[in-house]
């Protein structure tokens, strides 16, 4: 089938021949995909990689498998074909995928040398979104949307209402990881937001906010452009470079309810200027959220003292759970997110067969310009509604 995949370090590139997906164990869906986003991750996995598909030569820790793989994880498709254990979808259900890989994940590859090795303590526990062999399907695990079809097992699958546009359904796995982001910080109503950032997951966490009751919301943001979107998602923004440093600390603090800093912020950027933004300019028993993914060899200067004379909180926040996904739908059906809102992160869309040079460079090169690209693997691209005429 036709796909865009990752072969070997630094080589990305369009194939009519990546092997069709076919259903193993008997949970398992295969999906059309309509729509699949473009993540920074899989920017990360061409200019620095890999990082979570394995290396030429190697296979993944969860399935066994190895290159080439169709990448992508933003996926929103319509049900193919089902397994003989399927028990919620039936065919043409339209489902968005949660794309963890994890130990909890194993069971799918019997074939696989590692299927029968025990679950990590951090599986064991419930917590799968920290898996000590965290992967995602289209980085590591196996092929993902950036392909015709993918497979995935049900438990990963969740169904949407045929009313919601399939371009906003892709949006939905990188709504939640905002959104589990905000669940985490044990967020209360009424408390007062800074957000460091507004690339996509930023402008994410504003929407994520606005389906926790959320408004009043401060984002700093250099760009202007991305300031832009963000004021246009009806957020307060601040531009960090008007003072004589990056971040320009004592006045972002002092547009803060009280002028003594915020209740919650955002780290959404993950540099040290932000990191020290964030804990900077909290409040009194504040908490500060790193959701930002950081290079793994990329130490930054930190006192704790910043931390422990307010007794402010720091904490990290790392993809989302069923949770999250299931909150996210809820939340866009019921209007808490609004579409309209939603579709601003849509910068546009783009066929598979020009998804390296047209949509993940442009991210590379102009990403002040963009904040997110849709590739389009069946060519649907026109549809701006829920897509069910891709059957008729």
């Amino acid at each position: 089938m036709r796909a865009l995949a990752y072969f070997k370090k630094g080589d990305i590139h369009f194939t009519k021949d990546l092997e069709e997906p076919k259903i193993v164990a008997s949970d398992e869906l295969i999906l059309d995909i309509i729509y699949c986003g473009i993540c920074g991750t899989d920017l990360h996995e061409f200019t620095d990689g890999p990082i979570f598909f394995p290396h030429d030569g190697h296979t993944h820790e969860v399935s066994d498998i190895g290159l080439p793989q169709a990448m992508g994880h933003e996926m929103a498709g319509i049900v193919r074909e089902i397994g003989p254990g399927v028990t919620k979808f039936t065919i043409g259900d339209h489902v968005v995928v949660e794309p963890t890989g994890t130990c909890r994940d194993r069971y799918r590859w019997p074939n696989s040398k590692n299927k029968d090795r025990p679950m990590c303590a951090a599986c064991q526990k419930g917590h799968y979104n920290i898996c000590s062999h965290l992967g995602l399907i289209g980085d590591g695990v196996q092929s993902g949307g950036f392909a015709e079809r993918v497979v995935v097992n049900e438990m990963h699958c969740y169904k949407i209402r045929k009313e919601m546009p399939m371009d906003v359904a892709a949006l939905i796995q990188p709504i939640a990881v905002s959104w589990h982001a905000v669940r985490i910080s044990r967020f209360r109503p009424g408390a007062s937001v800074l957000i460091l950032g507004s690339g996509p997951i930023g402008l994410g966490t504003i929407l994520a906010l606005n389906g926790h009751g959320c408004s009043e919301i401060v984002v700093s943001e250099p760009a202007k452009i991305r300031r832009d979107f963000a004021e246009g998602m009806g957020a307060i923004v601040f531009d960090p470079s008007q003072g004589d440093d990056t971040t320009n600390i004592p006045l972002l603090k002092s547009m803060a309810p009280g002028g003594d800093g915020f209740d919650y912020t955002f780290d959404c950027s993950g540099t040290p200027s932000t990191l020290k933004a964030s804990i900077e300019c909290l409040t009194y028993n504040g908490t500060a959220v790193n959701v930002a993914m950081w290079s793994v060899d990329h130490p930054v200067d930190f006192y704790p003292m910043d931390i422990t004379k307010q007794e402010k909180f720091y904490t990290g926040s790392m993809c989302y759970t069923h949770v999250d996904f299931e909150a996210v739908i809820e939340a866009i059906e019921d209007g808490r997110i609004e579409i309209a809102k939603a579709k601003k992160m849509i910068s546009s869309r783009v066929p598979i067969e020009r998804g390296f040079e047209d949509a993940m460079m442009k991210l590379i090169t102009h990403k002040e310009q963009t904040i997110k690209i849709l590739l389009t693997p069946n060519n649907h691209g026109q549809l701006e509604g829920d897509g069910t005429d891709i059957y008729e």
